[in-house]
């Protein structure tokens, strides 16, 4: 090894202080962005991690692309790895170039685990940048538990991005119902738009019966014009189920449920994990979670 790549390795040896950049110029360029200490972390090799560290490897060691070990672990879901990276020190909010954090790779591969260590160790649930938004990715790529968990960190549940929207934006345009649900389940505003959009619309576009009933539950306006001074009734052949779903709610909403989306409204989705603690009966706290029908479904 050279001269140049011994000094580099010497200043590795600073668990928790700022990012050192590795490059070892008699390599390709795709290895020379990548140390043994991200192989260990992202390969899972727990037992190589410790060993590296205790011989004074940088934990915060970054690739030219400002990629750490703690991106590599979280990307690949090794809880064991990111959990020893932090507790030596990694920087758990580091960012590569384009703002992608170890928490936003944690929540594009469902890696609820990885999530929770990350937030209760003081990962910024918002992310570093607009693009890369760790609760939009989670919706995205069909995440629930990691949306779950990120609103109990405060994540905003209604976090707009002006190329993407909301989250349920992002996962009723990836059709990913389950992170439809969960975001619905924890407030999500159903009638916020973007790009002239609102969710409802976008369901309606790509023909689902599912999300579209799912929002109406929900409140979606069915009566909602967007840029093009659309409903959502106009962007569907009248024989679909979607058309059917629509034409459906065109009368009057029945009365408990403009109580339950009145009471979930005032509640606020600051909130609504409070609800089960309210003094009510077990019944009308399951109505206003949406499980009596959950229970429903499963039981046919």
């Amino acid at each position: 090894m050279s001269t140049g790549s011994k000094e580099t390795q010497r200043d590795t040896a600073c668990p928790g202080a700022a990012a050192v950049y590795f490059s070892n110029p008699m390599m390709s360029d795709f290895e020379s962005d990548w140390s043994l200490i991200h192989d260990a972390a992202f390969n899972g090799n727990v037992l190589s991690l410790q060993r590296l560290i205790a011989q004074g490897i940088c934990v915060n060691l970054s690739t030219l692309d400002q990629v750490s070990p703690l991106h590599g672990a979280c990307l690949q879901g090794h809880t064991n790895c990111a959990k020893l990276l932090v507790e030596n020190g990694a920087n758990v909010n580091s960012a590569t170039v384009d703002g992608r954090t170890a928490l936003t790779d944690a929540c594009a591969g469902g890696h609820v685990t990885c999530v929770s260590l990350l937030l209760q160790h003081g990962a910024t649930p918002q992310g570093n940048s607009p693009s890369h938004s760790p609760i939009h990715w989670a919706a995205a790529k069909g995440h629930p538990e990691c949306i779950e968990k990120l609103v109990q960190y405060n994540a905003d549940v209604d976090q707009h991005i002006d190329t993407l929207g909301s989250p349920l934006h992002v996962a009723c345009s990836n059709q990913q119902l389950g992170s439809v649900r969960q975001l619905l389940q924890l407030g999500a505003d159903v009638n916020r738009s973007a790009s002239g959009d609102s969710p409802l619309h976008i369901a309606v576009r790509l023909s689902s019966p599912e999300m579209v009933s799912d929002l109406l539950d929900h409140g979606a306006d069915h009566l909602l014009v967007n840029a093009e001074g659309k409903r959502p009734l106009d962007l569907t052949p009248p024989d679909s189920q979607v058309g059917r779903l629509l034409r459906e709610v065109g009368g009057m909403t029945p009365l408990k449920q403009l109580c339950r989306l009145h009471i979930r409204k005032t509640v606020g989705k600051h909130r609504m994990g409070e609800i089960p603690d309210l003094h009510l009966p077990t019944k009308l706290i399951q109505y206003l979670l949406y499980q009596s029908e959950q229970s429903d479904v499963q039981k046919h």
